[in-house]
């Protein structure tokens, strides 16, 4: 990895190859971000017995990872940093932040304040009139949304760019949106909630939007406020826009070693650090047990097994292990085990977004890894 910011590295490119190999481990040097501090108290790790696994080594290089770690119980039995990459280093989690939103939002569900089968224009007014403000919270958590948007990432003309641009991740254009929730406001409906799953990030910046607008406070700060709580060891990073709107769909920035506690949250029934309950129990058993009825997945990727499906910023494989895990585009995973109690969690600069054999590839190291750290265990 360049020791500096890469040559001829751009607005547009810092997040395609080679430029990620950097950008992704100095995201406060590319973009506006807004610093998520750690506590003072912090989820032990123990070393357990290493987990020998043949090949790994080539197979994490095909994969551009960065790093990656599995964790059995809260026993560390493997861990890799490449790429220059150290066990300090915070790494963009891209659409794994997704997952995160939805921790940092279960507590208001379960609390009253958010009613995930009311109208999100109820909670945000200024989505009137667009496709959110009939769309229930659980649609935009499930991404069931009936609403126009494209999120083909190599198209510069698809609203997943301009979403970008309007976030400060890309260079803007002559009369794009100049901010997060300006674009989200532009959105519009083109069918029936709850019908198609559709994935579109702008459903959880909504998210993050509906937070906000019921607690009065930045989602960073509400982020800060559960990061402790969680047992983090390391600061975190959010990027956001030009006014201070997060990007809850795509900018948090973690340590390794903090992506695989955050995992390992749900194994604990959403008990933190000291034992205090930051994520709902009852939100842990709707990750991975909720239903939404009569949704077409047919849009699903084709990496699934036939019974995968979505819920609440989670992708759930349908792999009879009851695995569910945060995924983002490059390579990004939080894989979590029940059934094996393990956690995987793998940070990459791959050379393509989203390429359907490699991300085929992912899955199912994922999987044997959280199947064979039991095993040895």
């Amino acid at each position: 990895m360049s020791e500096g910011r890469p040559e001829g590295m751009t607005a547009d490119s810092w997040q395609e190859w080679p430029h990620n190999r950097w950008a992704y481990q100095h995201i406060d040097e590319v973009l506006r971000t807004v610093r998520i501090p750690h506590g003072s108290t912090v989820l032990e790790l123990a070393e357990g017995a290493p987990l020998e696994v043949e090949g790994l080594d080539a197979e994490l290089g095909a994969l551009s990872t960065d790093g990656l770690i599995v964790l059995r119980g809260r026993e560390v039995v493997l861990e890799r940093y490449l790429n220059g990459m150290t066990a300090e280093t915070p790494h963009l989690l891209q659409s794994v932040t997704k997952s995160i939103c939805s921790a940092v939002l279960s507590p208001f569900v379960a609390g009253g304040l958010i009613d995930v089968r009311s109208p999100i224009g109820a909670y945000v007014p200024e989505l009137r009139g667009s496709a959110y403000d009939d769309a229930l919270v659980q649609h935009a958590l499930d991404m069931t949304v009936a609403v126009a948007y494209d999120e083909t990432y190599d198209d510069p003309d698809s609203d997943v760019n301009e979403h970008d641009r309007a976030s400060g991740w890309k260079a803007p254009r002559g009369g794009g949106a100049g901010s997060i929730p300006e674009f989200l406001a532009t959105l519009q409906k083109n069918g029936e909630h709850g019908r198609r799953w559709h994935y579109c990030s702008a459903n959880t910046d909504v998210l993050a939007w509906v937070l906000e607008s019921v607690t009065g406070t930045r989602f960073t700060d509400l982020w800060a406020a559960f990061w402790p709580r969680l047992g983090a060891e390391h600061d975190a990073l959010m990027t956001v826009d030009v006014d201070g709107f997060s990007l809850a769909s795509g900018g948090g920035c973690v340590t390794l070693r903090d992506l695989a506690r955050f995992g390992r949250l749900f194994l604990e029934g959403g008990r933190g650090a000291t034992g205090d309950q930051i994520v709902p129990g009852e939100w842990v058993d709707d990750v991975r047990w909720g239903v939404s009825p009569g949704v077409d997945w047919s849009e699903l990727p084709e990496t699934f097994q036939a019974h995968g499906s979505y819920r609440d910023q989670f992708w759930r494989p349908g792999d009879g292990h009851g695995c569910f895990f945060g995924w983002g585009i490059y390579g990004q995973f939080v894989w979590v085990n029940p059934t094996t109690d393990v956690v995987v969690a793998k940070l990459s600069t791959q050379h393509t977004a989203d390429d359907v054999l490699v991300a085929h590839h992912n899955h199912a190291l994922l999987d044997r890894l959280s199947t064979l750290a039991a095993a040895a265990s």
